[in-house]
């Protein structure tokens, strides 16, 4: 992206992290301290799934800045296979096959690929894709193998699922917003907000995601810990 970033890129990024923070907070008081708070239906889910689809679209923006997409993607990839692994020790029947990490990482690495389709061609392979998840959706199957695109079998539950179908429809949005308007790597608006800590957040976003869950959780458990001493 060069020595100057994209203001409102960089914001867009950051308020999705807010919301994404906001959401696992709800979630894990949910899990860990049993509030009642409904997070599958309602404001937070639609909160929760805010912050999910404006990352997904940005993603797709920023892959046409990145030097090495397959790279970039790969390594998300493997920080998500990660996330399965922590998962399936800690939650075992609804840990993590195919989350938001794995997603990104494939559609990143797709990129190249993606990149070369022509605008039109990119909006109607988004608006298939997301349609296909209706009946993707409503289709039960007996085998995993089918859960990256959308389909799952009866006794699926998960922490984290987000599938090719729908949301790789987001992504391609985003290569074509890049194609269309970010391809010369600067800003759309003639004015700026570019804020040095909005910046480096928005920069660190990956590290952020890979860590705020720990923080949350053990600020949980020290909080729950104390009560119960005092």
């Amino acid at each position: 992206m060069g020595s100057r970033r994209i203001w409102e890129i960089d914001f867009l990024r950051v308020m999705a992290i807010i919301l994404m923070v906001i959401f696992h907070t709800v979630f894990d008081l949910n899990r860990f301290v049993g509030m009642g708070i409904n997070y599958l239906s309602g404001f937070w889910y639609w909160e929760g799934k805010t912050s999910a689809l404006i990352f997904i679209f940005l993603a797709g923006i920023s892959s046409g800045f990145s030097k090495n997409s397959i790279s970039r993607g790969s390594k998300v990839l493997a920080y998500g296979m990660m996330i399965t692994l922590v998962t399936y020790i800690f939650f075992r029947e609804q840990y993590v096959r195919f989350g938001i990490l794995h997603l990104l990482g494939i559609s990143m690495i797709l990129f190249p690929l993606f990149k070369k389709m022509n605008n039109m061609l990119l909006f109607i392979s988004s608006a298939v894709i997301a349609l296909t998840a209706i009946p993707l959706k409503n289709t039960m199957v007996k085998t995993s193998l089918l859960l990256p695109f959308g389909a799952v079998y009866k006794e699926f539950a998960t922490v984290d699922y987000y599938p090719l179908s729908p949301y790789l429809s987001m992504f391609l949005l985003g290569v074509l917003a890049y194609k269309m308007y970010y391809y010369k790597k600067q800003s759309l608006y003639e004015f700026s907000y570019e804020n040095k800590y909005i910046s480096a957040i928005s920069k660190n976003s990956l590290a952020i995601y890979l860590i705020h869950q720990p923080i949350i959780i053990s600020a949980i458990f020290l909080f729950k810990f104390l009560t119960r001493s005092s």
